[in-house]
């Protein structure tokens, strides 16, 4: 059985759609959901779907080795960041080579690195006057969205969509797509 961790940091959405993806599986589990931020609304979801939560602070993630430990006691096999606003520190990255993966809001390396997140990007994308945006799931490495990219799905904005608007349809595409591109890099591996 391959075990999955997911580290979140915000509302939840997407580890939700992918903890309700493999949920009939017998050959993946969802063991985990890690949270920096213990008011996440991903907190409330992983309780209504039985997974359980570790939390963490700033001290903990990037100066001992409590996460490593954890992750490595599990048997962990993939981990997927999903909405996780920490910048994960060199030691995961080097425990996990390929085995981490993130997936970004917008078509890489457009809009990406420290800073850009969520309604940030959206914003940017609109104010740029794109006419797509997209998601992109791709490795994580030491540096903000710089990961070898995996998967990318696009979307078309229109010159009267809102940062709204646009975060409607990226959230579409993150939900159809992640839990699909979590599922085939679990099969090669």
């Amino acid at each position: 059985m391959k075990r999955v961790a997911i580290f979140a940091s915000g509302s939840g959405s997407n580890a939700e759609k992918i903890c309700e993806y493999f949920s009939d599986r017998e050959d993946v589990d969802v063991s985990l959901i890690f949270t920096n931020n213990p008011m996440a609304g991903v907190i409330k979801r992983a309780l209504k779907l039985q997974v359980p939560v570790v939390f963490f602070d700033k001290k903990t993630f990037y100066h001992t080795g409590k996460i490593l430990q954890i992750l490595q006691n599990e048997g962990i096999d993939l981990i997927v960041l999903a909405g996780f606003m920490m910048l994960v520190p060199p030691v995961l990255v080097e425990a996990f080579p390929n085995k981490m993966i993130n997936i970004h809001p917008a078509l890489l390396p457009k809009y990406g690195g420290k800073g850009m997140y969520g309604h940030f990007v959206h914003e940017a994308v609109v104010n740029a006057k794109e006419t797509q945006s997209g998601i992109t799931i791709h490795y994580v490495n030491e540096h903000y969205d710089e990961g070898n990219v995996i998967f990318q799905a696009t979307c078309d904005v229109a010159p009267t969509d809102t940062p709204e608007d646009v975060a409607h349809k990226i959230h579409a595409l993150e939900h159809e797509h992640y839990p699909r591109i979590i599922d085939e890099i679990l099969n090669k591996q």
